[in-house]
């Protein structure tokens, strides 16, 4: 699409093409595309790429760190199997755009970030969204919440170097983990899920190319 074609297009427009474009890619969860067409990708965009919010690409915020593709975030929302009680554990909180994503589907979502500048302007897109059921916490993501542990399902939105183990650690038997694992820069993006008696079992969804999940917090930003 061009440049000016984009820019004649109503922001309902671009909604309805990226969910078209979503759905076209195996997105298919009706209740993960109606949380994403609810949820106003440009309020986690930074100004320079406004105009491109809805496209169907990654794109660059703070602390050289990225707003997730939509069809990965649809994929892996997807992949997670929510249910409306679960509770949520979501590893880089970013710009929020994927929790907020995971807020309208589940009862609680607890999300960790390494950025103090990226948490607290989260925050304050999840309180101008009305979001209540999100909470926020300055930390290393590699270690998880144990104090809030277990959880139903764990998000980890950066590249893991080998199996989570900490973070499996942390999941209800039954629960599923979804973390991009690998050291090079492209990663397999795997799906862990518990039998229900100790064992977790994993698969290979697809290849996807995540920042790396980095030990400590950030100390300037």
């Amino acid at each position: 699409m061009t440049e000016s074609a984009r820019q004649a297009e109503t922001p309902e427009t671009q909604v309805a093409r990226l969910i078209l474009a979503l759905r076209s890619q195996g997105v298919t969860d009706p209740a993960v595309l109606a949380a994403m067409e609810r949820t106003p990708r440009d309020l986690f965009t930074p100004d320079l790429f406004k105009e491109r919010s809805w496209e169907d690409q990654a794109l660059p915020i703070a602390c050289g760190q990225t707003i997730s593709q939509p069809f990965i975030v649809g994929l892996m929302t997807q992949a997670l199997t929510l249910e409306p009680r679960a509770r949520v554990l979501e590893i880089g909180t970013g710009s929020g755009y994927q929790t907020a994503v995971l807020s309208r589907l589940s009862r609680l979502v607890y999300t960790v970030e390494r950025y103090r500048t990226l948490k607290r302007e989260a925050e304050a897109r999840f309180d101008a969204l009305g979001l209540t059921n999100v909470i926020t916490k300055f930390g290393d993501g590699g270690l998880g919440w144990p104090e809030q542990a277990p959880f139903d399902r764990i998000m980890v939105t950066a590249a893991a170097e080998s199996e989570p183990t900490t973070l499996l650690a942390q999941l209800k038997p039954s629960g599923v983990l979804l973390a991009p694992v690998g050291k090079g820069p492209v990663q397999r993006l795997i799906r862990y899920a518990g039998d229900g008696a100790g064992a977790f079992h994993s698969e290979v969804l697809c290849d996807v190319r995540f920042v790396p999940l980095l030990e400590g917090v950030a100390q300037a930003l």
